[in-house]
């Protein structure tokens, strides 16, 4: 008997999916984990009933999260990926030849272990490559004590609230700047809805805006979401908003990274292109607090989906 996922994305506004059959529910030490076959997404893992990575199109969110940094960089041998755990994040970095170094550190291995058995299609055998070390613990301590340094950072967590919010204060991107090599590197991460969760996608780009010299927006559709989402590049240079599309498609094709559904030279800069809507939200919302660790707070209501399971 079928059941449905409803999820909300503000207190007004949400989506729903038909789930077909559970394939596997379990207790980890930090959450709930179930992976279920719906018809619209394929397979689909939810953690604590929340929807995180779906089969279907899942390149609508991992390819932004990965190719415009690691396009931009020059020569980007050892990047870091915190979260993540499904691996989609992982197979898109490996894409990349001159990739020499992966770390993936994400606090609950057993949600990587399994999905190492049930989403085959999203991590691609990523955590089988040679080049990637598995770190099972917290993201953020990994980063304070490390003393490694990266070209790319890239995080995939949760939305912010409850314990994960200290992943998007000011002390942490400060530690995260300290672990990239030099002025090339960047930091990649999701920086939520313009449009369901304004406020906090503002106090995002704020906070990353008060540690690194230059916050670049990319602006996707994300259909698990049902709306549009926003990844965010922040680094201290503005390659990313000046590189041109030529030097774009010659380091795509000098690395091997083919039939990428998309990610193009042309797509990086339309993604760049903001709606006047859009700035202006930003311009409204310009009086939100940045997210520190004394005040790890986010203006929108957002833990709605408790109980979401139909």
């Amino acid at each position: 008997m079928s059941r449905q996922v409803r999820e909300h994305v503000n207190k007004h506004f949400g989506y729903f999916y038909t789930v077909d059959k559970s394939l596997m529910k379990s207790q980890t030490k930090y959450q709930a984990m179930e992976f279920v076959e719906t018809p619209e997404f394929g397979r689909v893992l939810l953690l604590d009933d929340i929807t995180q990575v779906v089969e279907k199109n899942d390149w609508l969110y991992h390819e932004p999260m990965v190719h415009p940094s690691l396009t931009c960089h020059e020569n980007p041998r050892s990047v870091c990926v915190i979260g993540a755990g499904d691996g989609g994040i992982c197979r898109e970095v490996l894409r990349h030849k001159t990739v020499e170094r992966l770390v993936h550190c994400d606090l609950d291995g057993e949600v990587v272990e399994a999905c190492r058995e049930w989403l085959p299609k999203i991590h691609g055998g990523c955590w089988d490559d040679p080049r990637t070390e598995l770190v099972v613990g917290d993201g953020r301590a990994y980063i304070e004590q490390s003393t490694e340094q990266f070209d790319s950072i890239i995080m995939d967590m949760t939305d912010p609230f409850g314990p994960a919010v200290m992943l998007y204060t000011q002390e942490y991107f400060q530690a995260v700047k300290a672990r990239l090599r030099d002025e090339r590197g960047y930091f990649t991460m999701h920086a939520e809805s313009p449009i369901s969760r304004p406020q906090t996608y503002c106090q995002i780009l704020k906070t990353l805006g008060s540690v690194f010299k230059h916050v670049h927006v990319f602006y996707v559709y994300i259909q698990m979401y049902n709306l549009l989402w926003t990844v965010a590049v922040a680094g201290d240079n503005d390659l990313p908003a000046t590189i041109d599309t030529d030097t774009l498609g010659h380091r795509l094709l000098d690395r091997e990274v083919g039939e990428l559904e998309v990610y193009t030279p042309i797509t990086h800069h339309s993604m760049l292109g903001e709606y006047p809507y859009v700035s202006a939200i930003r311009a409204k919302n310009d009086w939100v607090p940045v997210i520190t660790d004394d005040n790890p707070t986010v203006v929108d209501e957002i833990d709605l989906n408790a109980n979401s399971l139909d």
